[in-house]
């Protein structure tokens, strides 16, 4: 009797938890194990809020037509890149790159959240109790990879390896009409100019459409082959058949005014024959995915077609 009282004491218990699982599962849904740079996670089988934590990621998500609930910026009065179009218009600021806002993550409920290694290393425990999260290892010379892992996560893998397909076999095609032209890329930063090596975004963009650089961009034994930075008195390394320049904010725009309208950029080659090109930075830099891969190539063709 005793025995009966018990059991007959602890079914509400036990449809309460019972409850409680199906509840969990019914809003967790079927799952996917993504691997990636801090372990493996359980990801949905198709995210519907998504909040991305680096630039890349804009681009990613866009060019597979997906519109994030949130998005981190790299300064905190960013707005979000012109070339990705309306679809970004409604996406919420959760923070910049390094510092991403925790509560305003929380408040947009995500079911997924991606970001990088690289810069958000230190706070990836906290946003994975907030929701499921992937990370990419590095950022920009991987690009390829991480498009293809974001698009893993989001269940849209075989959909960007499409993408990446199509846009590689159109730079094969776009970059061997040009292969006559060396082409250099600067940047001007607040504080400095730079020319962009071979390990570059913009830079394996022209590595995949086979197109030369001069022999100093390829920059051959240096540790780091993204970028090198140049001073005034070696402006001269700059230069090539074609030039394409941009500069990274208001303040760079101003040093980038200066230093075109001296003498120095002035006697530069490419200069003087009219061959010397300024290109969205948002594009060239910062884009670093397909959409912004084929916009380069769309700018390749604008500018080099005349010059073949």
């Amino acid at each position: 009797m005793r025995l009966r009282l018990a059991l007959v004491a602890m079914l509400p218990l036990i449809t309460l938890a019972a409850c409680g699982t199906s509840t969990t599962t019914q809003e967790t849904g079927p799952t996917r194990t993504v691997k990636h740079a801090m372990g493996e996670t359980q990801v949905p089988m198709t995210p519907k809020r998504v909040i991305v934590l680096d630039t890349d990621k804009l681009d990613s998500l866009v060019s597979l037509g997906v519109t994030p609930v949130g998005a981190a910026q790299a300064e905190g009065n960013q707005t979000w890149p012109e070339y990705l179009g309306p679809a970004l218009a409604n996406v919420k600021q959760v923070g910049t790159l390094g510092e991403p806002n925790l509560e305003a993550i929380t408040a947009l409920k995500p079911d997924l959240i991606l970001g990088s290694k690289f810069r958000q290393a230190a706070f990836y425990d906290k946003l994975s109790k907030i929701a499921p999260t992937v990370f990419t290892e590095r950022v920009g010379i991987t690009w390829k990879e991480n498009f293809l892992l974001d698009a893993e996560a989001l269940g849209k893998k075989e959909q960007a390896q499409q993408l990446l397909t199509a846009y590689e076999t159109r730079a094969k095609e776009e970059g061997a009409k040009f292969s006559s032209l060396k082409v250099s890329i600067v940047r001007f930063r607040p504080t400095e100019i730079r020319i962009y090596g071979p390990d570059s975004f913009s830079g394996i963009v022209l590595g995949d459409a086979g197109i030369p650089r001069p022999e100093v961009q390829l920059l051959a034994g240096a540790e780091d082959r993204r970028f090198a930075k140049l001073s005034q008195e070696n402006l001269a390394d700059a230069d090539g058949d074609v030039v394409f320049y941009s500069a990274f904010g208001e303040e760079a725009a101003k040093s980038q005014a200066e230093v075109t309208a001296g003498p120095l950029w002035q006697n530069l080659d490419a200069v003087k024959a009219g061959h010397a090109y300024n290109v969205d930075d948002e594009i060239w830099m910062t884009g670093i995915g397909v959409t912004a891969a084929n916009k380069i190539l769309d700018d390749l063709d604008k500018h080099l077609t005349p010059l073949v």
